[in-house]
Protein backbone atom coordinates (compact mmCIF):
# COMPACT_ATOMS: atom_id res chain seq x y z
CA UNK A 1 0.00 0.00 0.00
CA UNK A 2 1.65 3.29 -1.10
CA UNK A 3 2.96 5.48 1.71
CA UNK A 4 1.31 8.59 0.29
CA UNK A 5 -2.08 6.92 0.53
CA UNK A 6 -1.51 6.09 4.20
CA UNK A 7 -0.37 9.65 4.97
CA UNK A 8 -3.68 10.95 3.64
CA UNK A 9 -6.00 8.11 4.67
CA UNK A 10 -5.06 7.53 8.32
CA UNK A 11 -5.73 11.10 9.58
CA UNK A 12 -8.99 11.29 7.61
CA UNK A 13 -10.18 7.94 8.95
CA UNK A 14 -9.22 8.84 12.52
CA UNK A 15 -10.96 12.23 12.31
CA UNK A 16 -14.10 10.70 10.80
CA UNK A 17 -14.31 8.01 13.49
CA UNK A 18 -13.72 10.59 16.23
CA UNK A 19 -16.39 12.94 14.87
CA UNK A 20 -18.82 10.01 14.65
CA UNK A 21 -18.36 8.97 18.28
CA UNK A 22 -18.35 12.56 19.56
CA UNK A 23 -21.72 13.04 17.84
CA UNK A 24 -23.14 10.09 19.79
CA UNK A 25 -21.83 11.58 23.04
CA UNK A 26 -23.16 15.05 22.19
CA UNK A 27 -26.71 13.88 21.43
CA UNK A 28 -26.81 11.58 24.47
CA UNK A 29 -25.68 14.45 26.70
CA UNK A 30 -28.31 16.78 25.21
CA UNK A 31 -31.01 14.17 25.82
CA UNK A 32 -30.19 13.75 29.52
CA UNK A 33 -27.45 11.09 29.74
CA UNK A 34 -24.02 12.43 30.72
CA UNK A 35 -22.35 8.98 30.88
CA UNK A 36 -20.28 9.55 27.75
CA UNK A 37 -19.35 13.10 28.77
CA UNK A 38 -18.15 11.95 32.20
CA UNK A 39 -16.16 9.19 30.48
CA UNK A 40 -14.33 11.82 28.41
CA UNK A 41 -15.96 10.87 25.12
CA UNK A 42 -17.54 14.25 24.36
CA UNK A 43 -14.37 15.41 22.61
CA UNK A 44 -12.71 15.61 19.20
CA UNK A 45 -9.50 14.30 20.76
CA UNK A 46 -9.15 10.87 19.07
CA UNK A 47 -7.32 9.18 21.97
CA UNK A 48 -10.39 8.44 24.17
CA UNK A 49 -12.20 6.96 21.15
CA UNK A 50 -9.47 4.49 20.10
CA UNK A 51 -10.46 0.82 20.21
CA UNK A 52 -7.60 -1.74 20.21
CA UNK A 53 -9.34 -3.98 17.69
CA UNK A 54 -11.29 -1.62 15.45
CA UNK A 55 -8.90 1.35 15.42
CA UNK A 56 -5.53 -0.44 15.59
CA UNK A 57 -5.63 -4.14 14.70
CA UNK A 58 -8.17 -3.99 11.85
CA UNK A 59 -6.37 -1.23 9.89
CA UNK A 60 -3.01 -2.95 10.47
CA UNK A 61 -4.37 -6.25 9.13
CA UNK A 62 -5.65 -4.48 6.00
CA UNK A 63 -2.27 -2.78 5.50
CA UNK A 64 -0.25 -5.97 6.04
CA UNK A 65 -2.48 -8.10 3.80
CA UNK A 66 -2.37 -5.51 1.02
CA UNK A 67 -6.13 -5.02 0.89
CA UNK A 68 -5.67 -1.80 -1.11
CA UNK A 69 -7.59 0.34 1.39
CA UNK A 70 -7.96 0.85 5.13
CA UNK A 71 -11.05 1.21 7.28
CA UNK A 72 -11.68 0.90 10.99
CA UNK A 73 -13.99 1.42 13.94
CA UNK A 74 -13.82 3.34 17.21
CA UNK A 75 -14.72 2.35 20.75
CA UNK A 76 -18.52 2.39 21.24
CA UNK A 77 -19.78 5.35 23.27
CA UNK A 78 -21.37 4.32 26.61
CA UNK A 79 -25.01 5.35 26.88
CA UNK A 80 -27.34 4.64 29.83
CA UNK A 81 -30.88 4.66 28.44
CA UNK A 82 -32.31 5.04 31.95
CA UNK A 83 -31.00 8.61 32.09
CA UNK A 84 -32.59 9.70 28.82
CA UNK A 85 -35.74 11.82 28.80
CA UNK A 86 -37.55 9.39 26.48
CA UNK A 87 -35.44 6.18 26.30
CA UNK A 88 -36.96 4.73 23.12
CA UNK A 89 -37.05 7.96 21.12
CA UNK A 90 -33.74 9.29 22.45
CA UNK A 91 -31.85 6.03 21.87
CA UNK A 92 -33.01 6.26 18.26
CA UNK A 93 -31.66 9.83 18.08
CA UNK A 94 -28.34 8.78 19.62
CA UNK A 95 -27.95 5.88 17.18
CA UNK A 96 -28.82 8.02 14.16
CA UNK A 97 -26.45 10.82 15.17
CA UNK A 98 -23.35 8.79 14.26
CA UNK A 99 -24.21 8.04 10.61
CA UNK A 100 -25.76 11.51 10.28
CA UNK A 101 -22.47 13.09 11.39
CA UNK A 102 -20.59 11.14 8.71
CA UNK A 103 -23.02 12.18 5.99
CA UNK A 104 -22.66 15.77 7.21
CA UNK A 105 -18.87 15.50 6.97
CA UNK A 106 -19.14 13.97 3.51
CA UNK A 107 -21.29 16.90 2.40
CA UNK A 108 -18.77 19.34 3.87
CA UNK A 109 -15.85 17.67 2.10
CA UNK A 110 -17.87 17.67 -1.13
CA UNK A 111 -18.46 21.42 -0.90
CA UNK A 112 -14.76 22.02 -0.24
CA UNK A 113 -13.88 19.78 -3.18
CA UNK A 114 -16.09 21.83 -5.48
CA UNK A 115 -14.45 25.02 -4.20
CA UNK A 116 -11.03 23.46 -4.84
CA UNK A 117 -12.14 22.60 -8.36
CA UNK A 118 -13.36 26.14 -8.93
CA UNK A 119 -10.00 27.40 -7.68
CA UNK A 120 -8.24 25.34 -10.36
CA UNK A 121 -6.96 22.51 -8.15
CA UNK A 122 -7.11 18.97 -9.56
CA UNK A 123 -10.01 17.27 -7.73
CA UNK A 124 -8.89 13.81 -8.92
CA UNK A 125 -5.38 14.05 -7.46
CA UNK A 126 -3.71 12.09 -10.24
CA UNK A 127 -2.30 12.88 -13.66
CA UNK A 128 -4.52 11.62 -16.49
CA UNK A 129 -1.56 11.19 -18.83
CA UNK A 130 0.88 9.33 -16.57
CA UNK A 131 -1.70 7.98 -14.07
CA UNK A 132 0.61 9.03 -11.25
CA UNK A 133 -0.40 10.70 -8.03
CA UNK A 134 0.33 14.41 -7.96
CA UNK A 135 2.44 14.77 -4.81
CA UNK A 136 2.25 18.57 -4.67
CA UNK A 137 0.08 20.59 -2.31
CA UNK A 138 -2.85 20.56 -4.73
CA UNK A 139 -2.65 16.77 -5.09
CA UNK A 140 -2.66 16.10 -1.37
CA UNK A 141 -5.41 18.65 -0.75
CA UNK A 142 -7.71 17.09 -3.32
CA UNK A 143 -6.83 13.61 -2.08
CA UNK A 144 -7.77 14.60 1.48
CA UNK A 145 -11.09 16.02 0.35
CA UNK A 146 -11.86 13.04 -1.84
CA UNK A 147 -11.03 10.47 0.81
CA UNK A 148 -13.04 12.53 3.29
CA UNK A 149 -16.09 12.05 1.08
CA UNK A 150 -15.39 8.37 0.46
CA UNK A 151 -14.67 7.36 4.06
CA UNK A 152 -17.62 9.22 5.52
CA UNK A 153 -20.05 7.78 2.99
CA UNK A 154 -18.72 4.30 3.79
CA UNK A 155 -18.82 4.84 7.57
CA UNK A 156 -22.29 6.37 7.43
CA UNK A 157 -23.71 3.68 5.15
CA UNK A 158 -22.13 0.68 6.88
CA UNK A 159 -23.17 1.90 10.30
CA UNK A 160 -26.80 1.81 9.19
CA UNK A 161 -26.61 -1.99 8.80
CA UNK A 162 -28.70 -3.64 11.58
CA UNK A 163 -25.82 -5.73 12.94
CA UNK A 164 -24.29 -5.13 16.40
CA UNK A 165 -22.29 -3.20 17.36
CA UNK A 166 -23.22 -0.92 14.41
CA UNK A 167 -25.66 1.96 14.78
CA UNK A 168 -28.22 0.25 12.58
CA UNK A 169 -28.74 -2.23 15.41
CA UNK A 170 -29.07 0.64 17.87
CA UNK A 171 -31.85 2.06 15.70
CA UNK A 172 -33.95 -1.13 15.80
CA UNK A 173 -32.91 -2.35 19.26
CA UNK A 174 -35.56 -0.40 21.24
CA UNK A 175 -38.26 -2.09 19.18
CA UNK A 176 -37.00 -5.68 19.63
CA UNK A 177 -38.21 -8.15 22.22
CA UNK A 178 -35.78 -8.76 25.13
CA UNK A 179 -35.04 -12.28 23.84
CA UNK A 180 -34.25 -11.12 20.31
CA UNK A 181 -32.22 -8.21 21.67
CA UNK A 182 -30.05 -10.60 23.70
CA UNK A 183 -29.46 -12.88 20.70
CA UNK A 184 -28.26 -9.95 18.61
CA UNK A 185 -26.00 -8.67 21.37
CA UNK A 186 -24.22 -12.03 21.53
CA UNK A 187 -22.73 -11.28 18.11
CA UNK A 188 -20.73 -8.44 19.69
CA UNK A 189 -17.65 -7.11 17.88
CA UNK A 190 -17.67 -10.15 15.59
CA UNK A 191 -20.34 -8.32 13.63
CA UNK A 192 -17.73 -5.96 12.15
CA UNK A 193 -15.51 -8.80 10.95
CA UNK A 194 -18.56 -10.61 9.57
CA UNK A 195 -19.46 -7.53 7.53
CA UNK A 196 -15.98 -7.11 6.07
CA UNK A 197 -15.71 -10.82 5.29
CA UNK A 198 -19.04 -10.80 3.45
CA UNK A 199 -18.26 -7.66 1.43
CA UNK A 200 -14.66 -8.59 0.59
CA UNK A 201 -14.85 -12.31 -0.11
CA UNK A 202 -18.46 -13.37 -0.82
CA UNK A 203 -19.26 -12.63 -4.47
CA UNK A 204 -23.08 -12.82 -4.17
CA UNK A 205 -22.99 -10.18 -1.43
CA UNK A 206 -20.79 -7.93 -3.56
CA UNK A 207 -23.11 -8.43 -6.53
CA UNK A 208 -26.19 -7.62 -4.46
CA UNK A 209 -24.53 -4.47 -3.11
CA UNK A 210 -23.56 -3.12 -6.53
CA UNK A 211 -26.93 -4.13 -8.01
CA UNK A 212 -28.67 -1.99 -5.39
CA UNK A 213 -26.24 0.87 -6.08
CA UNK A 214 -26.96 0.76 -9.81
CA UNK A 215 -30.72 0.50 -9.26
CA UNK A 216 -30.68 3.47 -6.87
CA UNK A 217 -28.61 5.64 -9.22
CA UNK A 218 -30.65 4.58 -12.23
CA UNK A 219 -33.82 5.73 -10.46
CA UNK A 220 -32.42 9.28 -10.43
CA UNK A 221 -31.13 9.07 -14.02
CA UNK A 222 -27.43 8.64 -13.16
CA UNK A 223 -25.90 6.33 -15.81
CA UNK A 224 -24.00 3.23 -14.74
CA UNK A 225 -20.83 4.22 -16.62
CA UNK A 226 -20.58 7.30 -14.40
CA UNK A 227 -20.60 5.11 -11.27
CA UNK A 228 -17.87 2.89 -12.75
CA UNK A 229 -15.76 5.91 -13.70
CA UNK A 230 -16.20 7.54 -10.31
CA UNK A 231 -15.30 4.33 -8.48
CA UNK A 232 -12.10 3.90 -10.49
CA UNK A 233 -11.11 7.52 -9.94
CA UNK A 234 -11.74 7.26 -6.23
CA UNK A 235 -9.18 4.44 -6.12
CA UNK A 236 -6.31 6.69 -7.23
CA UNK A 237 -3.94 4.96 -4.76
CA UNK A 238 -4.02 1.77 -6.85
CA UNK A 239 -2.03 3.44 -9.64
CA UNK A 240 1.69 2.73 -9.48
CA UNK A 241 4.15 5.56 -9.06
Amino acid sequence: MPWHYLIVAIPILLFSLTFHEAAHAFVANRRGDDTARLAGRLTLNPLPHIDPIGTVILPLVLIITGAGFIIGAAKPVPVDARNLYDPRRDMLAVALSGPASNFLLAAGFFVLLQLAYMAGLDPLAFNHTTFQLELGVAGFLSAILKLGILYNLILGGFNLLPIPPLDGFGIIEPYLTPELRMRFRQIGMMGIFLIFFLFLYIQPVQNAFWRNVYEATDSVDIPGWMIDEGYQRFMFWRFEQ
